[in-house]
């Protein structure tokens, strides 16, 4: 990951190629990641899958479902 202040961004933001995140510093401190919208996505469905995970394996604790029965209420 690289960092940058948040001038920099402002100058160079329609130049920027994202090859991994951004870290943008405001007064010397984190403020802002940056990222392509294709690793942003794929964020968005690994949280999502975990979810998934963490409900059936709720339920399957609490007895209400088997483990094909868990998968199939939650897709």
């Amino acid at each position: 990951m690289n960092t940058e202040t948040i001038t920099y961004l402002k100058e160079n933001a329609n130049n920027l190629e994202l090859d991994s995140e951004l870290l943008i510093t405001k007064n010397g401190k984190p403020a802002f990641v940056i990222q392509s919208v294709e690793d942003y996505e794929y964020q968005k469905e690994s949280l999502a899958l975990l979810k998934l995970l963490q409900l059936s394996e709720k339920s399957l604790e609490e007895g209400e479902f088997t483990l094909d029965q868990a998968f199939e209420k939650f897709i």
